[in-house]
């Protein structure tokens, strides 16, 4: 595979850009003429949405962390909460943030419709909302993500790549991630496009919660209905599924490619090992910094004209200020140039004991 090889210009995001609005309909400009100015010392309220998958806490929070120190020259505070996958817990989370009177807030949603209420209660407080990484419902501020359609146009075709003149000779699984996050129903429908026509969907599940173990009992599922021998590949939307769906097929003693999405660390020793065939990349840096210095913008009541380049369209808004992140097609061919280069994982993190073997034969070391 080429590497890098559906790298996506940012500028190119198909996600249904909205033509540039006014001032007042990009809510951000808006909120931030309203906004009394603030120096520095301001604090920055971040709810993230869960802890199963390893991306929230290892990257997420500590980037953003980071970034918002930096530019608030130290000054600057960012109270954290994780709604563990509950969105009832989310909403009180949002409200204990504006009792605590937080300059501004970056939510990633648990539910992006049952968190809408919420938000309105934060701007209705003077609180703007930068929505990350989902888009969330309700009068938001500003967004920043990645190109969820293409990522899985990126999942979908890898799998293709994977599977070769064997496409149509069997039957794929496709195992979707959660129904209440609109990132799912963004890369399931990314993925439909490119394998609709050229392979054969024996089963297809929307996974509760994202959760590995929920992916692992579809997936048993799956082979039982039909048959070990009659499955040739799995579309998983990420790498956290991705190892309860190996786990089950191993039990089964099937060997398929199988697709993920968030480059993790036993996601990635799955591709060296050949477990599974390839993830997306997404480098978590660029989106949490876009993030923080959004939220900084507007708790110091700036415009975001110079952060947000692109515009989005929720259920709910219209121009939204926003960030598009492009992702790129993690193998086995393009490991040292990706998470390693970009510093996400040493060598010595990837290449255990169990992996060394792998690892050499790659060439990463």
């Amino acid at each position: 595979m080429r590497r890098a090889a559906f790298a996506v210009a940012a500028g190119a995001m198909a996600v249904s850009l909205a033509a540039c609005g006014s001032a007042k309909e990009s809510g951000g400009k808006s909120d931030s003429s309203s906004s009394a100015k603030k120096g520095d010392a301001i604090k920055v309220g971040l709810l993230l949405p869960e802890n199963q998958t390893a991306r929230y806490e290892k990257f997420d929070k500590p980037l953003i962390e980071k970034k918002v120190k930096e530019l608030t020259n130290n000054k600057g505070e960012v109270v954290y909460a994780n709604a563990k996958q509950d969105a009832s817990t989310q909403n009180q989370q949002v409200d204990t943030m504006i009792t605590n009177k937080v300059d501004v807030l970056i939510v990633d949603a648990v539910d992006s419709a049952a968190i809408k209420n919420s938000v309105q209660k934060a701007k209705d407080a003077g609180i703007p909302v930068v929505a990350y990484d989902r888009l969330a419902q309700g009068p938001i501020s500003g967004y920043t993500s990645f190109d969820n359609t293409t990522v899985g146009k990126t999942q979908g075709q890898a799998l293709l790549t994977a599977l070769g003149s064997k496409a149509k000779s069997g039957k794929i699984v496709m195992m979707n991630g959660s129904s209440t996050d609109p990132n799912a129903a963004q890369f399931k429908a990314g993925a439909h496009s490119v394998l609709d026509g050229k392979v054969n969907v024996g089963k297809e599940y929307d996974t509760k919660d994202w959760k590995p173990e929920n992916a692992n009992a579809n997936m048993e599922g799956a082979i039982s209905a039909l048959g070990k021998k009659n499955i040739v590949g799995v579309y998983s939307a990420n790498d956290g599924m991705a190892g309860g769906i190996i786990t089950a097929l191993k039990a089964a003693g099937i060997s398929v490619p199988v697709t993920g999405q968030d480059a993790e660390l036993a996601g990635v020793q799955r591709i060296i090992a050949g477990e599974q065939f390839m993830s997306v990349y997404k480098p978590y840096a660029p989106e949490a910094d876009a993030a923080a210095e959004m939220a900084v913008a507007l708790a110091q009541g700036k415009s975001l004209d110079t952060v947000a380049k692109d515009k989005v369209d929720s259920p709910t808004d219209k121009a939204i200020p926003s960030v598009i992140v492009p992702v790129v097609s993690l193998t086995k061919a393009n490991i040292n140039d990706t998470v390693i280069k970009d510093g996400v994982y040493t060598v010595s993190d990837i290449c255990t004991s169990a992996y060394k073997a792998k690892c050499d034969a790659l060439g990463i070391k």
